[in-house]
């Protein structure tokens, strides 16, 4: 293996273009940072995709994207997060927060994607991130060093990364069918959310709180790499709370603190930004400890009369939602409070009913453990053999 500059092994590096034929409702796909995936695809049915018009298309001399292209984020949050273009469902461009590159013949496309996408790829890219409010990086970042294998390596190389990548999304398929199964069998048992077909009682949420509260702002001086946990909207989805990159804190010693602590059985909503977002605290992260963000509000329930994971999965039905948008106080900034999370509806099937649907979701998340564990697995094979590759 030798080491060669990036910028030797491109036919092109291309910025997208901003102007007349942006943000129509059809025409062009219009690329940007929001429709790179965590796994490196392109999600092309985004609800989020916006168009160019065909002429502004047309008139494009940067951008257009081809197979085997590969996208990079150019600024914001997401900065540096790379993705392979597979193939063309439709015709597209990148908007002006994205950056194309286009390989020479000595550099295979998603040999470059993978190393991109590794540690090592992303520390040399990220280390031409220039800014502070609003950072990212310039075309300059082609001067970074790459590993350059004989191309008989390169593929190979792809071929065995490729086959832990297919199998780390079919797992997420798996994944993505429990869930699917879960919200069947909501409907199932408790009817359209939306009608109450089985005309369950309706009650204000109010009825059942005992205990309302949101998050503390300023705690990032109280960040730790150890400690207990600090939840945030994004360890919140799907009624559960997620472990993955939480993170730690050592909190004051204060009245705040004391407040803002969660409990087994608290229910965790969003209330500002991506509204109405769920989870429940389980025994062990109530024992391990943590807190909530300003970006959560902590709802303490009255569990005899409603079960918190039953309210959850309501919460996050159609009918649930569309509560959330309806009483969303500013269409700019997403943003809910205690008035309005007290004011939203539910049905109350008996408990009884409630029981029996919480007993299939935890049987339901025996079957996810199992297969979380397996995606884990893959992940850490995936990382280890990309250390080795590319450094």
């Amino acid at each position: 293996m030798k080491m060669d500059i990036l910028k030797n092994n491109l036919l092109c590096i291309e910025s997208g273009s901003r102007g007349k034929g942006g943000a129509l409702a059809e025409g062009i796909a219009s690329i940007g940072a929001e429709h790179l995936q965590s796994d490196g695809s392109i999600n092309w049915g985004s609800k989020k995709m916006k168009y160019i018009s065909p002429s502004f298309y047309q008139n494009l001399k940067t951008g257009k994207i081809k197979k085997n292209d590969i996208l990079i984020v150019k600024d914001g949050a997401t900065t540096g997060k790379a993705a392979f273009v597979s193939a063309m469902p439709c015709e597209a461009a990148i908007n002006e927060h994205v950056f194309l590159l286009r390989t020479e013949p000595s550099l295979y496309p998603k040999f470059l994607f993978y190393f991109l996408s590794s540690c090592a790829g992303n520390r040399r890219v990220m280390e031409y991130y220039h800014g502070a409010t609003v950072g990212g990086i310039r075309k300059n970042f082609i001067n970074i060093e790459i590993p350059l294998y004989p191309l008989d390596k390169q593929h190979k190389i792809v071929t065995v990364l490729d086959k832990i990548s297919d199998l780390m999304a079919k797992r997420r398929q798996q994944l993505n069918k429990l869930d699917e199964l879960v919200k069947s069998r909501f409907i199932e048992m408790f009817g359209d959310p939306i009608t109450n077909s089985m005309n369950w009682p309706v009650r204000r949420l109010s009825e059942y709180i005992q205990f309302l509260t949101s998050g503390p702002r300023g705690w990032a001086k109280y960040f730790t790499d150890e400690g207990e946990y600090f939840i945030t909207i994004k360890n919140v989805k799907n009624c559960r709370i997620m472990l993955d990159n939480i993170q730690h804190i050592v909190p004051p010693d204060n009245a705040e603190a004391k407040r803002t602590k969660v409990q087994e059985g608290d229910l965790l909503v969003s209330i500002t930004a991506d509204l109405g977002r769920t989870g429940i605290i389980t025994k062990e992260i109530a024992e391990y400890g943590g807190y909530i963000n300003q970006h959560l509000t902590c709802i303490r329930l009255n569990q005899q009369a409603v079960r918190p994971l039953y309210v959850a999965y309501y919460m996050e039905s159609e009918s649930g939602k569309e509560q959330f948008r309806s009483k969303n106080q500013n269409a700019v900034k997403a943003g809910l409070n205690f008035n309005a999370i007290n004011t939203l509806k539910l049905t109350v099937p008996p408990t009884a009913l409630q029981d029996e649907f919480i007993t299939f979701v935890q049987k339901t998340d025996k079957s996810k453990l199992t297969i979380e564990k397996n995606l884990q697995k893959l992940d850490i094979l995936k990382k280890s053999l990309m250390q080795q590759y590319f450094g």
